[in-house]
């Protein structure tokens, strides 16, 4: 049978150590328990950092773990050096692998990256309307790697987070409210006033417009064959397109009850009789 110190030399030798001993072992061991409750204490206040942190809630899990692999780590490195083993070429041989992996998977690395740097900043959150990149839609997901765009249509989106982390963002719910701007045109022959009037009856009945700011009606632009008016008014975001269609058939009707003709462009032409031609 073999001894104790057999053992040993027979696991040194496994290891890359030589001379492996009782005391060795048990020291590993302390270094081993004192680790890892060094680890836990520092765990223990990464973890309260993070949870007084808003900017990083959805990333929280995320640099947990980054942190906690990097402690195993580098205790693994101090229990190498106690043992004797050369730690310069372990960590030469793991940066060589970490290049290897990191050129391999640039893509992968860029979106997450990006992701990153979207959860941190946070220019915008599930629910939200937003167009980015080409592609307009209701966030319905974001990870670390891409995000979830639900369309009008119903289709589902996913956008590499590299490619959002670079683009202009436009979030149509951030503000909660937005402003809308409808041209209505009408004929010369129609009162100001009038057409006014009309604008504003349907203004009144439509529900989801914000009174503050109140809806406003300008004459903008004087055409060929027609007066336009600018009608001004504020909704929520989540009412707009409602509101938006709300008006384009009411003021068709409203402007039918007024007598308000909705002309478009036209050409007059008069017929002027030659008289001297005709006596001939």
């Amino acid at each position: 049978m073999e001894t104790v110190d057999e053992v040993l030399q027979t696991v040194g030798r496994t290891i890359g150590v030589k001379d492996l001993t009782l005391g060795d072992v048990l020291r590993v061991l302390i270094m081993v328990l004192v680790g890892w409750l060094v680890i836990r204490l520092l765990m223990g206040m990464v973890d309260r950092l993070l949870n007084k942190s808003k900017s990083v809630g959805a990333i929280k899990t995320y640099i947990h773990t980054a942190v906690n692999i990097f402690l195993w780590f580098l205790l693994a490195l101090m229990l190498a050096g106690t043992l004797g083993l050369e730690t310069t070429s372990i960590i030469a041989v793991l940066s060589v692998a970490g290049l290897a992996v990191s050129m391999a998977m640039q893509n992968t690395l860029s979106n997450l990256a990006g992701g990153l740097v979207l959860l941190v900043t946070k220019p915008f959150s599930v629910d939200d309307y937003v167009e980015a990149d080409g592609v307009s839609g209701t966030i319905a997901a974001v990870s670390l790697s891409y995000t979830t765009f639900v369309t009008p249509d119903n289709k589902e989106i996913f956008v590499p987070n590299s490619q959002l982390s670079a683009a202009k963002i436009i979030n149509y719910n951030r503000l909660g409210k937005r402003r809308m701007d409808l041209k209505f045109t009408a004929s010369y022959d129609a009162p100001t006033a009038q057409v006014r009037a009309a604008i504003q009856e349907v203004l009144e009945a439509t529900p989801g417009i914000l009174d503050d700011p109140a809806p406003v009606v300008y004459v903008s632009e004087y055409q060929s064959s027609s007066i336009e008016y600018l009608t001004r008014l504020w909704t929520a975001s989540g009412d707009y397109w409602t509101v938006y269609y709300a008006l384009l058939e009411g003021v068709r009707e409203s402007f039918a009850r007024h007598g308000v003709e909705m002309t478009y462009d036209h050409l007059n032409v008069h017929i002027v009789e030659n008289r001297e031609k005709a006596a001939l």
